[in-house]
């Protein structure tokens, strides 16, 4: 299954407050549960003012479906092609 970096737009995302991100986080979970087991929420990185999210899903509309459900931004979607780390060195 594809793996995508989801890159949201969210202006003073690093002041969220650790309850501001659990309803967030709430929210993307409960709209996942309605869609079903094809897409999935991986983890997320929040930058000062942007929420990169990384999902595996089937493709890219499904995505862009739980932005819509969720009201979350999407600003670029870029599928995952490969994963290298320092033991790609070796």
């Amino acid at each position: 299954m594809p793996k995508y970096v989801i890159e949201r737009d969210l202006p003073g995302a690093g002041k969220l407050s650790a309850n501001d991100l659990r309803g967030i986080s709430q929210k993307s979970c409960v709209v996942l549960e309605d869609m079903g087991p094809k897409i999935q929420w991986l983890h997320s990185y929040v930058t000062d003012d942007k929420v990169f999210c990384v999902y595996i899903a089937p493709n890219e509309d499904l995505i862009r479906k739980h932005a819509e459900l969720g009201g979350f931004p999407v600003n670029a979607i870029s599928e995952v092609r490969t994963i290298i780390d320092p033991t790609t060195a070796e």
